[in-house]
């Protein structure tokens, strides 16, 4: 007996050092899957940055106009997210993969549709209905890139080791597509700043030559229509790009298909979907933190470039700024794995968002000096690189504590990621579209040279007061988020565990099915060397089919 125990346990060692090995990712890999994260960053960064800046001083639609396209936008962009996660999670498997045909159809029409985005339309009336249009139009269609991208991150590999590792490369990459977006689009743009106009206020002033200063000092001969092909230029850029980094990922990145070990879920209705994976305690509460604290960092996002430009009155300098605080988060991120690793990813996120706070506050404080703001910007961007890695490095903690407490209920990895990433964009929704309405109520004046004093304070607000009330309300549901790095490492074993039970189940029902001569799969029974096909057997019958067989299989290492 002794002798027995020994000869069984062996083999279960031996088969998981060959399957650690086998599931690692080469760095080629890795570069492949980290480089498909750029398209929605750069473009997620160029229209957070940008669109609305855009709206209000090149395309010259009222605030409020402004303010429904981009909330009905991202409203409707976050409607899509569960409703692609749920068509992802019932395609069933190709030879290319499940997840990668939906990335390669869906570049083609997203990247036309981002195009469109930025063209100003030779008509007054249906301006409007054309942005709406086609803003809603590219959301969706970067859905159907994202979320299966996202959900990819559980099939390039069953190892969680690689699984964190090949996160950390995507958030790299990833927070480098926010600096290729910032640069593109910002000093493209910024070439062709078209010259503001003075408002009342303004001309008061001009008879004194110090406040005159600065009122309108862009370079003379540059005109709208020059500001109007240059975010032209910058899109067509960005949609090249999507392109080649959509190619690189569905030629470079090997979809595994899940090994569920010929047990497989019953399809569920949209509802149930959203029902099982809102049901699950940490994930919720996941969700709910990184709700409030993306609102917080999105409303900052959004409405820097219009505080850069009037409250602080670096117009034609706020690109720059930009490209500063992106540039330092890119440099933060592999400091942030290496913490995330030593202290846990619960600790690394209540450091790293906090250490935003401090300089949110420093920014609206200190008096507008172009040098102090870019050294502001850049310890910022430190904080903005653990915003960033984190919270997509402990989506799949929470998918595999999921799996550990439901093992017999699996397939749904694209109904977490694209539930989170609805929760993300409706933040940014909201966002958007009450900071703009905001802007509105306080009297903006579209191209003015300046502000009003409310809307100085509005802009104050919405990029230091209210960001810094969100974060602190997330990090205090964090607070009670359960899995730590003890429970994080014991899901990992039991996986492990419930992987290897499961391999041995089958080879197991494998034997006792074909040697009962019934039909089942080629390659389900091509274990026993049996591709008998007569009748395939019903999960139900494998035990009667087991225990009647002629032989008995015996025990499987």
């Amino acid at each position: 007996g002794e002798r027995d125990t020994m000869v069984l346990s062996c083999p279960g060692t031996s088969q998981q050092r060959f399957h650690e090995r086998r599931n690692r990712l080469s760095v080629c890999s890795k570069i492949c899957y980290a480089i498909g994260g750029a398209p929605y960053q750069i473009t997620g960064c160029a229209l957070g940055f940008f669109l609305q800046i855009y709206l209000l001083d090149v395309a010259q639609l009222d605030p409020f106009y402004a303010s429904i396209i981009l909330f009905v936008g991202r409203a409707w962009d976050a409607v899509t997210d569960p409703t692609v996660g749920f068509l992802v999670s019932r395609t069933p498997w190709t030879r290319f993969g499940r997840m990668l045909p939906w990335i390669a159809l869906s570049t083609p029409l997203a990247v036309l549709a981002y195009f469109l985005v930025w063209y100003v339309p030779p008509f007054e009336d249906g301006k409007v209905i054309w942005y709406l249009f086609f803003y809603c139009l590219f959301q969706t269609l970067q859905t159907c890139f994202h979320v299966p991208y996202s959900a990819l991150t559980m099939f390039i590999s069953s190892e969680q080791k690689e699984r964190d590792s090949a996160t950390a490369y995507r958030m790299t990459v990833e927070v480098l597509g926010t600096v290729v977006g910032t640069a593109i689009q910002g000093q493209i743009v910024g070439m062709a700043n078209a010259p503001c106009l003075p408002g009342p206020a303004d001309l008061l002033a001009l008879g004194n030559t110090s406040a005159s200063h600065g009122i309108n000092d862009t370079e003379h001969g540059i005109s709208l229509d020059h500001t109007k092909v240059a975010y032209m230029i910058a899109s067509g850029v960005i949609c090249l790009i999507y392109i080649i980094c959509a190619i690189v990922v569905f030629c470079g990145v090997r979809e595994q298909k899940g090994k569920h070990c010929g047990f497989q879920s019953e399809p569920m209705s949209f509802f149930q979907g959203i029902r099982l994976v809102m049901g699950h305690g940490p994930y919720a509460k996941l969700v709910m933190v990184f709700l409030f604290t993306s609102l917080g960092f999105m409303l900052l996002e959004g409405n820097f470039a219009l505080f850069c430009s009037y409250t602080l009155g670096f117009r034609n300098d706020f690109q720059n700024i930009l490209l500063v605080i992106m540039l330092s988060a890119t440099l933060a991120i592999p400091f942030w794995q290496w913490f995330l690793t030593r202290f846990g990813k619960k600790t690394a996120v209540y450091v790293g968002t906090l250490s935003v706070v401090p300089f949110m506050i420093l920014v609206v404080c200190v008096r507008s000096n172009l040098i102090v703001t870019y050294i502001v910007s850049f310890a910022a961007g430190v904080g903005v690189a653990a915003a960033f890695l984190l919270p997509w490095s402990m989506l799949p903690d929470v998918v595999d504590d999921f799996q550990v407490q439901n093992p017999d209920s699996t397939g749904h990895e694209a109904l977490f990621y694209s539930f989170y990433v609805f929760f993300t964009k409706f933040a940014s929704g909201v966002s958007l579209g009450i900071s703009t309405l905001s802007l509105d109520f306080a009297g903006y004046i579209t191209r003015g040279c300046s502000q009003p004093e409310a809307v100085d304070l509005t802009l104050k607000l919405l990029v230091s007061a209210a960001p810094i009330a969100l974060i602190l309300i997330g990090l205090g549901i964090l607070y009670s988020y359960p899995i730590d790095e003890e429970r994080r490492q014991g899901n990992r074993k039991l996986l492990q565990e419930q992987r290897y039970k499961r391999l041995r189940l089958r080879k197991y029902l494998c034997l006792c099915v074909c040697e009962a001569g019934l039909q089942t799969d080629v390659s389900f029974c091509s274990l026993s060397g049996t591709t008998r096909q007569i009748r395939k057997p019903t999960q139900q019958s494998w035990p009667t089919w087991c225990s009647t067989s002629p032989r008995t299989p015996g025990p499987i290492e």
